[in-house]
């Protein structure tokens, strides 16, 4: 079976490994454009240590976000950009060093509402030092760009949008407030699971997919019960990381196929929005894999998923759905219509979530009539 396999230039992986942030940027540069998240403060310790220039991303990245973000990295005559934070602001500084070096706006190289045109120069070195434990953006070639005028979320993608360094420390996960560590957690353990059952699913990712699920159901509900729990803070960090080495390499599935078409239209975090509609996604295609498709190989690896998240040799596919229900209700996961999302709402949401891109790598296609479930038990 051919594949492929790319990822960071180099990944450093340990508690304080963040102290060594500033020697490592200088071998790149000496003016650096640093893209925090919504609370920068959390970053000061670091980037006191650097001379640079510091943008912020609120919320999730957009369009115009980032074409601001290139602007004033061009203008200060930046030539390292440095994201600390979540997924927002990985995405981000992944963005803004393409643009600096490419020029032109965001659309020209978005996918799906934007021009699709291919990276062509190499962007700025940039490196990623997650705060979250969710995402892995510290490890994927794409940046997730929110456009309102097209209510969708698309990907401007390359490989060489990959980071130069994935500098990962779970100390700077500490102090998460719990709600982001349940649905930054959830949408970890759904980008190990989706890309595990992904029809690019290949022998390289098979082991970050397992493990990652094995330290995520180990760790979430450790985590979201004690935020100070240092081994379980280590454990999802490493999930994470897992989680991008997977899905940058086997794609992902329904989950994420409705996360786009949702996060762009409503003001809801991406991870929130995968969170409630996991289990759903898993339901419905196991049942569509059962009904269309029962050599499918996937239909094992569901099983083997519920064996490694109840650490049970007897566990069906079944039990790990259950499984993954009992945790959304343990991390007080809200439904879909807690963000304003109504059943009126459903029909162009089910339209928009079959053309996403990550709904391209689901194991089977699935009719209008399965995702409409999908949406529905989520909501």
């Amino acid at each position: 079976m051919p594949f492929e396999f790319a990822t960071a230039t180099r990944i450093i992986f340990g508690e304080g490994a963040s102290a060594s942030l500033p020697e490592l940027a200088r071998t790149f540069g000496t003016r650096f454009f640093v893209v925090t998240g919504a609370t920068p403060d959390r970053a000061s310790a670091l980037i006191s240590a650097l001379d640079a220039v510091t943008f912020s991303i609120p919320g999730e990245p957009t369009v115009d976000l980032v074409r601001q973000g290139a602007q004033r990295a061009v203008q200060a005559g930046c030539d390292v950009i440095i994201s600390i934070g979540g997924g927002s602001a990985i995405d981000a500084g992944k963005a803004i060093a393409a643009l600096a070096t490419n020029g032109g706006e965001p659309l020209d190289f978005l996918e799906v509402v934007g021009r699709g045109r291919s990276i062509s120069i190499a962007p700025l070195p940039f490196i990623a030092v997650p705060t979250t434990a969710g995402t892995g953006s510290e490890v994927t070639r794409n940046a997730v760009l929110g456009s309102p005028e097209h209510g969708v979320k698309a990907s401007m993608r390359s490989p060489m949008m990959l980071p130069r360094i994935a500098l990962v420390d779970p100390e700077l996960t500490w102090g998460l407030p719990l709600a982001v560590t349940a649905r930054t957690g959830l949408d970890a353990l759904t980008q190990l699971i989706e890309p595990y059952v992904s029809k690019r699913a290949n022998p390289l990712v098979d082991p970050f997919c397992t493990q990652g699920i094995r330290l995520a159901a180990g760790a979430l509900r450790r985590v979201y019960r004690d935020g100070s729990d240092r081994e379980a803070r280590r454990d999802m960090a490493q999930a994470s990381l897992f989680g991008g080495l997977a899905l940058a390499n086997a794609g992902l599935g329904v989950v994420h196929g409705f996360a786009s078409p949702l996060g762009g239209s409503f003001d809801a975090p991406h991870g929130a929005l995968c969170a409630a509609i996991l289990p759903h996604g898993m339901a419905v295609n196991l049942a569509a894999l059962r009904a269309r498709a029962p050599q499918h190989p996937a239909l094992e690896r569901y099983a083997a998923i519920a064996r490694l998240l109840t650490g049970r040799a007897d566990a069906t596919a079944d039990d790990g759905i259950a499984w993954v229900r009992t945790l959304c209700a343990d991390l007080k996961v809200p439904p879909l219509r807690a963000w304003g999302i109504s059943e009126t709402d459903l029909a162009r949401i089910v339209d928009e979530a079959a053309r996403a891109s990550s709904m391209q790598a689901n194991p089977l296609p699935l009719t209008s009539d399965e995702l409409l479930a999908v949406a529905n038990a989520a909501l």
